[in-house]
């Protein structure tokens, strides 16, 4: 860990190892191990920091405002579902269309194709009916 990126990282998380990202404590544990005067200093001004923060009374909001905030929200909310929603609906009647021209057309093959076959097997059926009935060569030759 470099000097900048301790010093970034306890002016963004404190002077409070406990607080600080679990990925970057050992390494942040070990600079200090490494540089304990730099690291000395620049914890203390972090922990002035700190206490000054934790010393600062805590915002009152009323409740008329918490109200306007949380109806805005709820309202942002309920205009982004419905444009959301609008776009999978336009999406589901394009795929829904889709699915039916895809059903149309396995009909319409399914019929043309039938109709080919079943002419096929009439004629050999017709045929196969014409030599049963007719005079067997057997019979004219002896």
């Amino acid at each position: 860990m470099t000097s900048e990126r301790f010093l970034a990282l306890i002016a963004a998380w404190g002077a409070d190892a406990r607080r600080w990202p679990e990925g970057e404590r050992m390494a942040a544990q070990a600079f200090i191990a490494a540089n304990p005067e730099t690291a000395r200093e620049a914890l203390a001004e972090a922990d002035a920091v700190d206490a000054l923060l934790h010393l600062s009374p805590a915002p009152r909001v009323s409740m008329v405002l918490q109200d306007r905030v949380m109806a805005s929200a709820a309202e942002a909310g309920l205009k982004a579902r419905r444009e959301g929603r609008r776009w999978i609906d336009r999406l589901t009647v394009v795929l829904g269309a889709g699915w039916a021209a895809a059903a149309c057309a396995g009909v319409v093959a399914g019929v043309m194709l039938t109709t080919h076959m079943t002419a096929d097997a009439q004629a050999d059926a017709i045929l196969y009916q014409a030599s049963l009935m007719g005079v067997d060569d057997t019979e004219v030759l002896g």
